[in-house]
């Protein structure tokens, strides 16, 4: 038998499986309701409300409706399990399509693959076919069941707790990093979930919010699941840059930050939020502005306390594409600035975080302690969130207006505790797996004025960030 014969032999024999499934769902979606659930609970809180979001494999539909698109299309070659989901979700689209040669003609946000992997003829085939309906920004969110449940998977259809499969791909996870790699997929990040996939009170809870993300638990997990896009793509157009500059008592500061900001893109804004100073920095930067017409600068009181209100009241006023802070300490340089562009329009990073825990310091630029608490937390944050977070209290900070505008409207899962402004942007970039990418600064001496930050009270501020990360991020 030809490869192709084998092909047509192994979808129709699939095609069988899932719509006698689907005749008997009943039957089976009890023992699978919990597990689906879970599921579901973690593709809503990775994926915004309102998106544009594709499902390959989607049988009947459940999984796509729970992410609340404002336009979602499943596909699916069953024809049992599209009547099925058109029935259950009329105000989403269905198609009758393989996974292995659907053709759209459009792009997605987000494409999701609930176990549809372990059950495919190709995978590759079926990633390049995902790929053609990616745009830049694409995510491709995917779980495979682990080969750790095998046998557990057997015993449950041999008892009749499980309808039997048909013969599956037991992929471990790496091969599915290979093959995302092999298909023009950038991995961002992989996790563990669901180490008891029936609900038993208080025992699922433990298991699978809690032991799931420990090891040696995890190594147990039913389901291995992975965030993914695709390969990066230079920016095609410059786009317009805002640099955003919280200033409180940082009046000898000013003269600098005008002299020193860097041109970059299709031109550079520079926004001023002043902070309730005791000195004179208002004045000072009215002065500025009117001494260099030249510059795009533009000056706001801040309505609020903390630099995180100070920083979101100057995006709020921003007409730049792409959005910058800067401290106005001026303890990271300015020249740096167009670094952390060219990460940026080059496509390895959408989001970009000032590091200052890797080069030499000046040395009165930050206290032993600090240092010490500063490591302490980067590594604390690393593992929670899934991406490297070397530093997360540098202020200089890179992101489009696009993925702001994206994590402001969300920013309500989070609630209000943070007034540095860092992890809001921090915790956001990371819930909606955006590209971190660490960038490198040397960190300088505080020329004029004192510094804002109170260690201590500001180091419990932080082990109550730590909890947040713990509670709204890593164990739900």
């Amino acid at each position: 038998m030809t490869q192709p014969d084998k092909f047509s032999v192994y979808t129709d024999a699939r095609i069988h499986y899932w719509t006698e499934f689907a005749r008997c769902l009943n039957r089976w979606s009890g023992s699978r309701r919990y597990y689906q659930s879970r599921l579901a609970a973690f593709y809503a809180l990775s994926i915004p409300p309102g998106m544009r979001v594709l499902e390959v494999g989607c049988g009947q539909g459940d999984l796509l409706a729970a992410v609340r698109p404002a336009y979602g299309v499943g596909v699916d070659f069953c024809p049992a399990a599209v009547e099925g989901a058109r029935s259950r979700h009329p105000d989403l689209r269905f198609a009758e399509a393989d996974a292995h040669t659907f053709e759209l003609g459009e792009t997605f946000d987000y494409i999701l693959c609930s176990d549809l992997m372990n059950d495919v003829w190709d995978v590759q085939r079926v990633l390049a076919g995902i790929e053609r309906h990616c745009h830049a920004e694409t995510r491709v969110i995917l779980n495979v069941y682990s080969r750790m449940w095998e046998l557990p998977r057997r015993a449950a259809e041999f008892v009749g707790l499980a309808k039997p499969l048909l013969r599956q791909n037991w992929l471990a996870p790496d091969d599915i990093a290979n093959l995302l790699h092999l298909g023009d997929f950038e991995l961002i990040r992989r996790s563990s979930e669901i180490l008891w996939p029936f609900e038993i009170p208080l025992l699922s809870r433990l298991a699978n919010r809690y032991l799931v993300r420990l090891p040696p638990f995890r190594w147990f997990a039913l389901a291995n699941v992975f965030v993914a896009r695709a390969r990066p793509r230079q920016v095609e157009t410059e786009p317009v840059v805002t640099v955003v500059v919280a200033a409180r008592n940082e009046e000898g500061n000013v003269p600098q930050i005008f002299d020193r900001i860097p041109k970059m893109g299709a031109g550079t804004e520079l926004i001023f939020v002043e902070g309730g100073s005791r000195d004179d920095t208002w004045g000072a930067i009215e002065r500025e502005m009117k001494r260099r017409p030249e510059v795009n600068a533009r000056l706001f009181r801040q309505p609020g306390t903390g630099k995180g209100d100070a920083v979101r009241e100057g995006f709020r006023h921003a007409s730049g594409e792409l959005l910058m802070i800067l401290d106005a300490d001026l303890t990271v340089a300015p020249e740096d600035l167009p670094r952390f562009y060219e990460a940026w329009r080059s496509g390895k990073a959408e989001f970009v975080n000032g590091v200052r825990l890797v080069y030499p310091m000046e040395e009165q630029a930050m206290r032993f302690f600090n240092q010490v608490g500063n490591k302490f937390f980067s590594l604390a944050f690393t593992w929670l969130l899934g991406q490297s977070i070397k530093d997360t209290l540098c202020g200089t900070k890179v992101l489009s207006r696009g993925h702001y505008e994206m994590i402001a409207a969300n920013r309500g899962y989070f609630g209000k505790l943070d007034p540095f402004g860092d992890f809001d942007l921090i915790f956001g970039a990371a819930r909606f797996n955006l590209r971190i990418v660490d960038m490198p600064v040397r960190y300088g001496e505080r020329v004029h004025g004192e510094t804002n930050i109170r260690r201590w009270s500001h180091g419990l501020l932080l082990l109550r960030m730590v909890a947040m990360a713990m509670r709204k991020i890593k164990f739900v």
